[in-house]
């Protein structure tokens, strides 16, 4: 054991030259027209929404083995593909889910069942959402509807006439774009030339979050989490499915909670059952 005179004892510098500090403790950065695009469109359409949230588990068994079969003939679907088209499904059925608050109290139903979704581009080096959209998806097979969003993924913004419309309105004054969207909010027939989708859906899955809540844009919005292994209780028995956690906020302006809940429940039996 050494002795305490043996021990020599060094004292470090602690750096503490403020010139080597930031000048100043915070960063300012303006949104770009892009970002501004996406938060008028959450801000007028979405902030006068009444919002609720419910959520259930979907087994995505069936859904799995489809697309199994699929990847067979050389054409791939996406879990995705599957989800819009049993939410459109469903939208046949359920005219509130689809039906919009208007001002003085009075409400739209629109007939023509369009799915909304988001699409994360880079534009000069920044990521950037987009809201893309495919029309009628309950009458579309699954790998088309796969080939339309891949399209969204793949292509350049230029490339894609909905988010082209999208880059040359962000393109606009501030203040008209306002006018804008003001106006759609008052005149149905105006809203269809901003945004015609009557669902929107948000999906988070692919980065690994187990469940979301997708923003009010749309009177019904879902947010899509991952499918993963879980373990389940079936007919007494432990088993490992392929699960998956689907939300829904609704505007409870226009539809109340027993609705929203047949809706959602609607689209489990369409997953779970594979569309048979």
């Amino acid at each position: 054991m050494l002795a305490a005179k043996d021990v020599t004892t060094q004292r470090v510098p602690v750096e503490c030259d403020q010139s080597k500090r930031a000048e100043q403790p915070f960063t300012y950065k303006t949104n770009s027209r892009y970002r501004w695009n996406v938060l008028d469109l959450l801000s007028i359409f979405g902030g006068r929404a009444c919002v609720s949230h419910i959520t259930c588990e979907i087994d995505m068994s069936n859904i799995q083995i489809k697309r199994s079969l699929n990847k067979g003939t050389g054409r791939t679907s996406t879990v995705t593909a599957y989800i819009l088209k049993a939410i459109a499904s469903a939208q046949v059925a359920h005219p509130q889910s689809r039906t919009f608050a208007l001002p003085f109290g009075k409400t739209v139903t629109y007939n023509d069942i369009v799915a909304g979704f988001t699409a994360e581009k880079q534009v000069n080096g920044e990521p950037i959402v987009f809201f893309g959209e495919i029309e009628q998806p309950h009458t579309k097979l699954v790998t088309d509807l796969a080939d339309e969003l891949r399209a969204y993924v793949d292509k350049d913004v230029m490339e894609v006439p909905k988010l082209k419309t999208q880059a040359m309105f962000c393109r606009f004054p501030w203040l008209l774009r306002q006018l804008v969207f003001q106006t759609a909010r008052y005149f149905p027939v105006f809203r269809l030339l901003c945004m015609r989708a009557t669902f929107g859906v948000s999906s988070l899955g692919s980065l690994g979050v187990a469940m979301c809540y997708g923003p009010s844009v749309c009177s019904s919005v879902f947010g899509v989490g991952a499918v993963e292994k879980r373990v389940e209780v079936r007919q007494g028995q432990l088993a490992v499915r392929d699960m998956m956690t689907l939300s829904l906020s609704f505007d409870q302006n226009v539809m109340d909670g027993a609705s929203a809940a047949r809706f959602l429940n609607d689209v489990k039996r369409t997953l779970e059952s594979g569309f048979e």
